[in-house]
């Protein structure tokens, strides 16, 4: 399926979601949003499909956030009310920064830009593979706004607290290095080696049985900020899928039999 704004395209058990608009450096307008909304629907329900991988057409930007151009269009044409966090009552609501139950991983494919509502996006995602001269930034304080998807909050728990509050409050931007450095970003190479390099992390990720990364992700994320003890004795709904999956038979008979396993994702 393709779409002016967004290709989306299934290979095998991996989705490929692109924006697609190179020559406004991949930012987003509503157009964008409402088609990335339907894609998350159908990825998260589709049971073929077992990893994404997000990206932006050309080599110059991932994104740089929200269409400000149309954003001013509508604001002279007295079509905006006053935002604030998050995108509900917004095209494409809920988004991929507010997807929170989204068990399936996300692989954010960065080759230049990745500023703004792109940076969120990216810090959505629970791998992010960068080119070597990819930027990351939140300016937003520098146009009179706040990085209302998530920015604020994703940056300030993902990055050492002072290091994000210094970006976050000036809008300087980041280095691929320097993400790394910080623990934003798991792999950085050179713009010919990136998509050897996301295809290593998919074909990581699809090794795994795709139940255990699900319950890993949900887990890890629900009780990121639980006392040790409560979260040993939290249930968590995707655990409670894999413990009882033919996978989890699968994955030890496999090791025995000196074999790959074969996952059925139930």
């Amino acid at each position: 399926m393709t779409t002016l704004e967004v290709m989306y395209e299934k290979d095998g058990h991996v989705a490929r979601v692109t924006l697609n608009r190179p020559t406004v450096l991949n930012a987003m307008n509503l157009a964008t949003h409402e088609r990335l909304a339907d894609i998350w629907d159908d990825f998260e329900q589709d049971d073929d499909l077992w990893v994404a991988v997000l990206s932006g057409a050309g080599d110059r930007s991932f994104s740089v956030g929200q269409d400000l151009k149309e954003l001013e269009r509508r604001n002279g044409a007295g079509q905006t009310t006053p935002s604030t966090f998050g995108s509900r009552g917004k095209p494409g609501w809920p988004r991929l920064t507010e997807r929170f139950h989204l068990a399936k991983p996300v692989v954010a494919r960065v080759n230049g830009y990745a500023l703004g509502g792109g940076f969120e996006l990216a810090l959505a995602c629970d791998v992010i593979v960068a080119a070597e001269h990819a930027e990351f930034g939140l300016p937003e304080a520098r146009l009179g706004l706040t990085a209302g998807a998530g920015g604020v909050f994703r940056l300030t728990r993902q990055a050492p607290f002072r290091v994000a509050l210094g970006h976050l409050m000036t809008g300087r931007r980041l280095s691929a290095a320097r993400a790394y450095e910080l623990g934003l970003v798991n792999s950085v190479v050179s713009a010919e080696e990136l998509d050897p390099c996301v295809d290593a992390w998919v074909d990581d990720i699809l090794r795994c049985a795709p139940l255990a990364v699900r319950a890993v992700k949900e887990a890890a994320l629900a009780s990121a900020n639980l006392p040790l003890e409560q979260a040993f004795a939290t249930r968590y709904p995707w655990e409670e899928r894999r413990m009882r999956s033919e996978d989890a038979m699968e994955g030890p008979r496999s090791f025995v039999e000196k074999r790959p396993p074969r996952w059925q994702a139930r």
